[in-house]
């Protein structure tokens, strides 16, 4: 079974869906050394676990997450910062294959706007407040923002972000292409967990598939881009999934994946 710890429940509410909750509502769910832990350890077992085939990572009613734990910044010096090894903690989310939903309600700031753009698709509610507020504190992000929000927002919304540590409302990050879904607070975690249900319903590989040319692509000149995807797509043509889809189509019926 999955290691759990008090700090990270996990739910299995349906088949093949898994919920990531972050558990320390007293702090707004702030990341400590202990929760990145069991983070990158959950993902790196459901990574593993044939039977989930998608992930919602979701919070509380007050925040998703409000950034880091600012108790372990406090006196920690460079080394002990290096010795945490936060790329690997980072990597064990960035590199999960199967798709990630974000559940945001509240706030999403710092490490936790940075966990949410790990993630493949955002469902956020109204009140929903995204920023990343390291600058105030004389830092910067280091989970990833500099070159995330970059890809998405743009040079200069980016630096108006990073530069003033400003909120974001959940509009405007609609708006700007950080959120995929925006629905009433009350309705978030229904709406992301249908969302996790249909995907799960899916056909994994193609999802694997698509998960891997769009992360791999933004890395990449067009034409190498082009050639992963082409590659990923013949491929496809191999598998089960795709005969039982097109003779779906054909017959007008819904396609059961395997």
């Amino acid at each position: 079974g999955l290691m759990t710890s008090e700090v990270l429940l996990l739910e299995r509410p349906a088949a093949g869906v898994a919920v990531l909750r972050l558990n320390r509502p007293q702090v707004l769910n702030a990341l400590n050394l202990e929760l990145r832990v069991a983070l990158a350890r959950a993902f790196e077992q459901l990574e593993a676990d044939a039977e989930i085939r998608v992930v919602v990572m979701a919070g509380s009613e007050r925040a998703f997450c409000a950034g880091a734990d600012l108790q372990e910044y406090l006196d920690a010096e460079p080394l002990q910062v290096v010795q945490r090894r936060m790329d690997r903690l980072w990597g064990a989310i960035a590199s999960f294959r199967k798709p990630v939903i974000a559940a945001v309600r509240g706030y999403a700031l710092g490490g936790g706007f940075e966990l949410a753009m790990h993630a493949d698709l955002v469902v956020a509610a109204h009140d929903a407040r995204f920023g990343q507020p390291e600058v105030g504190i004389g830092l910067m992000p280091g989970g990833g923002a500099t070159q995330r929000l970059t890809r998405v927002i743009g040079k200069f919304r980016a630096m108006r972000l990073l530069m003033t540590g400003a909120n974001l409302s959940a509009e405007d990050a609609c708006a700007w292409g950080l959120v995929s879904d925006l629905v009433q607070a009350d309705q978030v975690e229904t709406h992301a967990l249908q969302l996790a249900c249909d995907l799960a319903a899916g056909p994994r590989q193609a999802l694997e598939f698509i998960k891997e040319a769009v992360l791999e692509g933004m890395n990449l000149p067009l034409t190498q881009g082009l050639q992963l995807e082409r590659k990923s797509f013949q491929l496809l043509f191999d598998s089960k999934d795709k005969h039982a889809g097109i003779q779906a189509r054909l017959h007008k019926h819904q396609a059961k994946f395997e």
